[in-house]
């Protein structure tokens, strides 16, 4: 887990990405104690020098769940608020990925400070249980609590409750797509927009993209077989009966229709790319309004290579389309 690549991709990878691959340290869940610990160590000290400046962020435990929450400085319900940013703030819900297995609201720090800062809105982080030791669906349950606790305490948070966008990476951007499914069937919180960043939706690894690239940087096949297994149990991926909301790449046209807008980012060298392309092509057979942008020359977690013209990309498209949603 702590060795870097010594080798290059055998992919056409966009140059400024290939040139940092060297840099980064292989993801191998295989060994989940190990992979665990080294991620800690990492997105510790990564956090512990991260500049907070401008923005206030509270951890806490609330519906069971622990909680993140980011906002600017001064967006509270005193009537103070940053320098053009509405109040009450939008909000985005934001799920961080690991695979079901790994990660907790370090591993999106400075990403969740930038949106704040930038937006500007309110950030909520949840910290839902892991697989294998908690699986499906108490991470999902987990998140849905949390975006309640969200809504409900809008007013104290200094949110407002009709402008929520949930968003997520990976297996986040599957809690994320799962929990807005839950909002619209239990009558729980409104939401915008759902941005879903290579998400993971398809268990059944039976996509060309899945079926490929076993060889791809930071994610690849093995990893997405280990992480369903532990997410669902050894056994059920790929078999009959997943519930859409453990994998929605099983859901039909009636089971999308109603959800909210999406906007779904994959990338080009992905096992998980065709899932994420697939889904978009399904939600607008649902009638959903989808937009689907595939990045070229990208990995999976491509956006960790922040210097790169296709990471800021990324990145500055993440800002544009949140804000649309959330137009105040």
């Amino acid at each position: 887990m702590t060795h870097p690549h010594t080798h290059s991709s055998p992919h056409p990878l966009d140059p400024e990405l290939a040139a940092a691959l060297a840099m980064m340290p292989p993801v191998d869940i295989s060994d989940l104690a190990a992979a665990r610990a080294a991620q800690k160590a990492e997105t510790f000290l990564r956090v512990t020098d991260t500049d907070t400046t401008g923005v206030t962020v509270i951890d806490v435990q609330q519906a069971g769940v622990s909680l993140r929450v980011y906002r600017p400085e001064g967006a509270l319900p005193d009537g103070t608020r940053p320098e053009g940013a509405p109040h009450p703030l939008p909000a985005v819900f934001r799920v961080h990925g690991g695979g079901f297995v790994l990660g907790s609201p370090d591993v999106d720090h400075e990403a969740n400070l930038r949106l704040c800062r930038e937006l500007p809105c309110a950030v909520v982080s949840p910290g839902y249980r892991l697989a294998p030791e908690h699986p499906y669906p108490t991470g999902l349950e987990d998140c849905y609590a949390a975006l309640c606790w969200t809504a409900e305490n809008a007013a104290g948070l200094g949110i407002r409750a009709d402008r929520l966008a949930v968003a997520g990476d990976s297996a986040g951007a599957c809690l994320a797509t799962a929990v807005a499914m839950l909002a619209r069937d239990r009558g729980g919180p409104a939401i915008r927009l759902q941005y879903l960043d290579s998400p993971a939706l398809d268990d059944r690894l039976c996509t060309p993209s899945a079926r490929r690239f076993t060889d791809t940087p930071v994610w690849n096949r093995r990893n997405a077989r280990l992480s369903w297994t532990a997410y669902l149990g050894e056994g059920v991926p790929g078999s009959a009966g997943v519930p859409v909301t453990a994998a929605p790449a099983r859901a039909g046209t009636t089971d999308l229709a109603g959800l909210p807008p999406a906007h779904v980012a994959v990338m080009a060298y992905d096992p998980l790319r065709d899932e994420g392309v697939d889904y978009a092509r399904a939600l607008l057979d649902a009638g959903v309004t989808a937009e689907l942008h595939l990045f070229p020359g990208t990995f999976h977690g491509a956006a960790m290579v922040r210097h790169a013209a296709v990471a800021q990309r990324m990145a500055a498209e993440e800002l544009t389309v949140l804000r649309r949603a959330l137009a105040w």
